[in-house]
């Protein structure tokens, strides 16, 4: 994979301290669980053991998966993009014209979603479909349902 991620600095310092966090603090916590259940004996019947393994497993592939996203993170300086259409970091109201509703998002990078509160991923489809939009500009975004029209109703960005 050497699909580029773009993410703002503070998402991308939020993915170091997570790395940092569980290489200093829970990686040692696992190996010490794991010493200390090897240390119990007859290893073939040591479910804390073999449970301890299998939790630190775990812990390694989570960290091996986040060391590769931040090596294909891209910090994006928003403060560079056009303020007249959506672009990564923009925060977008828009009117679904089928079922006459509006929603607002921000689009942003991995790490930085939040789902609940209109963070969205500006790899998503939805994202993807706004991009390069104007105030007043219709994008069309074929989804599993059928198309979907958004009208772009306000474009801005946090300083």
């Amino acid at each position: 994979m050497t699909d580029r991620i773009p993410v703002t600095r503070a998402g991308y310092e939020r993915k170091l301290a997570e790395l940092k966090h569980m290489e200093e603090v829970e990686e040692p916590a696992l190996a010490k669980r794991v010493a200390e259940a090897r240390s119990e004996g007859d290893l073939s019947e040591n479910a804390e053991y073999h449970g301890a393994r299998e939790s630190l497993g775990m812990l390694h592939a989570r960290m091996n998966f986040l060391r590769d996203q931040i090596s294909r993170m891209e910090i994006v300086d928003t403060a560079n993009m056009p303020r007249d259409m959506v672009a990564f970091g923009a925060t977008v109201t828009f009117k679904d014209l089928d079922i006459d509703l509006e929603e607002t998002y921000t689009l942003v990078g991995a790490g930085e979603e939040d789902y609940d509160n209109g963070r969205i991923l500006v790899t998503s489809p939805l994202a993807q479909g706004l991009l390069g939009k104007k105030v007043g500009e219709v994008a069309e975004i074929d989804v599993p349902a059928g198309l979907m029209r958004l009208q772009i109703l306000e474009i801005r960005y946090e300083e």
